[in-house]
């Protein structure tokens, strides 16, 4: 059965073109991909994101479990501090990718992929083992609890500042807050985001986000706050350079591979899951990478398509690829093999038996 989150309904009212995605009723776009994706970089865009998962970690032993379950060093978060991080999976490759939302040195709220929701909870549950921790009391799987708006652009902050008291405004990035928003309280506003334009991710508890989210389009009507569907967060994420699960990276590929590296780390005492794999594997070094390209020839790379060298032999596979909205030109990622992998590497689509031309870049690409 497909679930709908509290804003599916005003979303089929304002026009969008609703489809599944991760079990819920989503919208895709509403204006127009390329009209979403401008208003976001230009102005102040909001997001459904209430399919995404909310998962709490209590107790005197949280920061030990996620400092197994975790590759990044949660020992350095302090209260009000949050942290991009990934579950490794005990053979190699990634579980999900993840945010840890550190209250105190017993409360972290872990934030999880729609599409990964039940996978994450059972790894989870069964690493809890480990900790003796208590299922459904120090672990706590909140995802129907919690609803989500990732409100990005320029003038997002602007808007949200109407709806606080507090200073918000010059929030640090990857820090968050437990505000009274719009007279409702206990919502958690993050200054995080998955678009690169600025901005913030607010949590709510479900029986007030209608309430929450109207106030947000109420502040936002002068500036023209519009809304943005999944389509547009895919562009606007590929366009900063951003893994998506399940497209550049899932259960088959490392961190190392994906140039999570900098999420991974080998502290003394820090024992999480593969450590000893992946620490053989930063010193052996891997055999592809996950790259950044940008298109030559006229063309839109696509999920799937074989990545050649000049003689059209296989040398990777495209994981992301669309037309930038900015650049007005193909862009992408894929993995290839190392030696294909540096800054400004030749590299060709195979589209359609026809041979595109393409060249590494780092990202982001805007």
């Amino acid at each position: 059965m497909i679930k709908e989150t509290p804003f599916t309904q005003l979303h089929i009212e304002a026009g969008a073109k609703v489809a599944p995605f991760a079990g819920y009723n989503m919208p895709i776009q509403f204006t127009g991909i390329n009209d979403e994706h401008m208003a976001v970089r230009e102005n102040v865009g909001v997001f459904d994101v209430s399919h995404m998962g909310e998962v709490w970690v209590n107790g005197p032993k949280a920061e030990a479990f996620l400092q197994r379950v975790a590759t990044n060093n949660v020992s350095v978060l302090f209260d009000g501090k949050a942290q991009y991080t990934c579950f490794p999976n005990g053979k190699g490759g990634i579980v999900d990718d993840f945010l840890i939302y550190r209250f105190n040195a017993e409360k972290f709220l872990l934030v999880i992929n729609a599409s990964n929701i039940e996978k994450d909870w059972n790894h989870l549950c069964n690493y809890a083992k480990e900790f003796d921790l208590v299922i459904g009391e120090e672990l706590i799987n909140a995802s129907d609890d919690i609803a989500q708006l990732a409100v990005q652009g320029p003038n997002a902050m602007k808007v949200i500042q109407k709806l606080v008291e507090e200073p918000i405004v010059d929030m640090e990035y990857y820090t968050f807050k437990v505000v009274i928003m719009a007279g409702v309280e206990n919502v958690i506003l993050s200054a995080t985001g998955y678009t690169g334009s600025g901005g913030c991710e607010i949590y709510i508890p479900k029986e007030s986000a209608v309430a929450v989210y109207k106030a947000v389009y109420e502040a936002g009507k002068e500036l023209g706050i519009q809304s943005i569907g999944l389509g547009a967060r895919d562009t606007l994420r590929l366009e900063k350079g951003f893994c998506l699960y399940g497209n550049d990276i899932d259960d088959t590929t490392s961190p190392l591979e994906a140039g999570l590296g900098w999420v991974t780390k080998f502290i003394d005492g820090k024992n999480f899951v593969d450590r000893d794999f992946l620490a053989k594997q930063k010193e052996e070094g891997v055999t592809r990478k996950l790259v950044s390209f940008k298109m030559i020839d006229r063309g839109v790379p696509r999920h799937g398509y074989d990545i050649v060298d000049a003689e059209g032999h296989k040398i990777g596979t495209v994981t992301s690829g669309t037309m930038s909205p900015i650049l007005k030109s193909g862009i992408g990622m894929g993995y290839v093999l190392v030696a294909y992998s540096k800054k400004e590497s030749e590299i060709f689509i195979s589209v359609r038996d026809r041979k595109l031309k393409a060249t590494v870049v780092k990202a982001p690409f805007v």
